[in-house]
């Protein structure tokens, strides 16, 4: 569905959103945080009455933003994400370097603690998780990764002989290495076993190879249809490349592993809520039980500042930040 745009910009319509994906593009920036910045640029422009951006200044994104937050009781982080696609477009695409632009009031996100599953719970989590998620979800608990960056693997990012995985372009892209865990290594050979059936009907099928990030598809051309570039966990089928148009094998979707984690905490019986990241708090915090060091426990997360690993420690404190309550001393 294509967006509306301005009668008077009707050329330059359709092109704003083409200039918004380019200039994402560019730099290099995932699909959805595309597709994040587009709808809200369209959005905008559809709560301002089909104007241009243009000409609209601060005014109209101040009232944009108190619409979504009183209004439509947003949560902070998705309006900060519409604030951020309006500066993207004024910054990036229109070029227009205002004043107003740095006195924008940024929402501020409430400081809510991660959901922390005990080992028991998630061992019955994880004892339920149905087969073809599996492997995944005990992935994402023994190495800490998020959920696309183990979507996303590579069969040339997993080191058996060292006991490494390296994640690439994780948050912020940036790389790097976490733990293989040694009791998965016999199920990830069989995985891997699994990929190959796939990959070799691909190949003698002439599809075309898996997807490439950034220029590399131009660099190397035949480089996405070689065995180190394929999927670890490949999708069962052909999809259409959104940017390209090019039908080819995917990596596994998102959504099949979600739904598998909520059915798997309903059938565990888990009293709290569970998503799949509750998987890498959990991850986080029993090795900062276990005693390693928290800078460790940050490098093998990604976290830019320490701080926001940080936040794990919460829980090894028991009670109120590991205060005895003077009834349990009476």
């Amino acid at each position: 569905m294509k967006p509306d745009i301005p009668d008077k910009v009707v050329a330059a319509g359709p092109r704003l959103v083409d200039q918004v994906r380019a200039a994402v593009r560019i730099r290099h920036y995932s699909i959805r945080t595309e597709e994040a910045y587009v709808h809200w640029v369209v959005r905008y422009i559809r709560f301002n009455g089909m104007r241009h951006p243009g000409e609209m200044g601060a005014r109209e994104v101040t009232a944009f933003l108190s619409h979504l937050a009183v209004e439509r009781d947003i949560a902070a982080a998705t309006q900060q994400q519409a604030l951020s696609a309006l500066l993207f477009l004024y910054r990036q695409v229109l070029e227009l370097d205002l004043p107003w632009l740095t006195d924008l009031v940024r929402p501020k996100k409430p400081a809510r603690l991660p959901t922390v599953l005990n080992r028991d719970e998630v061992k019955r989590l994880l004892d339920v998780m149905p087969v073809g998620q599996a492997l995944m979800a005990r992935l994402l608990y023994g190495t800490g990764m998020r959920l696309m960056e183990c979507l996303r693997l590579r069969v040339k990012d997993v080191d058996f002989d060292r006991g490494e995985i390296l994640v690439r372009e994780g948050k912020g892209a940036k790389d790097r290495v976490t733990m293989l865990p040694r009791t998965l290594e016999l199920p990830l050979r069989e995985q891997l076993a699994r990929a190959r059936t796939l990959f070799e009907h691909d190949r003698e099928n002439g599809f075309p190879g898996v997807y490439l990030p950034h220029a590399l598809e131009r660099k190397y051309p035949q480089a996405g249809a070689t065995w180190p570039w394929f999927w670890v966990f490949p999708a069962a089928g052909l999809s259409v490349d959104p940017r390209s148009g090019i039908e080819r094998r995917h990596h596994a979707h998102e959504k099949a592993l979600q739904r598998a984690m909520k059915e798997a905490a309903r059938r565990a019986v888990l009293s709290k809520p569970v998503s799949v990241h509750t998987l890498r708090h959990s991850f986080a915090t029993h090795l900062l039980d276990a005693g390693y060091d928290i800078r460790t426990v940050q490098e093998l997360l990604g976290h830019a500042d320490v701080s926001t690993t940080m936040i794990y420690t919460h829980v090894l404190n028991r009670g109120g930040r590991g205060v005895a309550s003077p009834l349990d001393r009476a």
